[in-house]
């Protein structure tokens, strides 16, 4: 099984903005071309179509999922396990102008502080990882099988750690692109990388 964690285009949002949860949209020029761009890969005959698409609930990850619908992938499973992280009431704000003292505690562990009214990274790919354990009792072993995950930045830098065992210390030393594919092979029971922030 191939688990293809495919990122949502630009969001429509003032530079600097914390914006995990919102209902923030895709940025218009983004996501003009994202969806032709993920077509012509799955129509130029290289790769079977996916055997299923799961999204995060959130809109700039929702329209993408929806819009190829019954066209080059099936229509989408949304769950809220591969959702961004929560950042409780740091959401909508400029990450300029947040308390130094709450921004200071959550750097110095970033894995399980837990911002004001939120969630911690942790708990995030916890869940992210809980979701992927499902995924795979749920589509046999297939090598030519695709699943496509459409979601967030967060969940694609943490779920590979999770999967292959690894700790989420520098889970972010790898920039992840808009519209980027993060690729994972299954073989024999084991997750493996394989490729990362390929353009589609």
């Amino acid at each position: 099984m191939k688990l293809l964690l495919t990122r949502h285009p630009k969001r429509d949002v003032t530079e600097g903005t914390c914006s995990g949860r919102p209902a923030v949209p895709p940025e218009r020029a983004d996501l003009a071309g994202l969806p032709g761009r993920l077509r012509r890969r799955w129509r130029s005959g290289a790769h079977p179509p996916p055997r299923a698409v799961y999204s995060s609930p959130l809109q700039r990850c929702a329209t993408v999922a929806g819009a190829l619908a019954g066209d080059v992938w099936p229509h989408p499973t949304f769950d809220e396990r591969i959702a961004e992280m929560h950042f409780g009431h740091w959401e909508g704000r400029l990450w300029a102008e947040l308390p130094r003292e709450e921004i200071a505690a959550w750097r110095a562990d970033i894995a399980h502080h837990v911002p004001p009214g939120g969630e911690s990274l942790s708990q995030m790919a916890q869940r992210a990882h809980a979701f992927a354990q499902e995924l795979t009792a749920r589509h046999p072993e297939d090598p030519d099988c695709e699943i496509v995950l459409m979601t967030h930045v967060g969940i694609i830098q943490t779920l590979p750690r999770m999967l292959l065992g690894e700790p989420l210390r520098g889970f972010a030393g790898n920039p992840i692109d808009y519209g980027s594919i993060t690729r994972l092979v299954l073989r024999d029971g084991r997750f493996e990388r394989d490729g990362t922030n390929m353009t589609p």
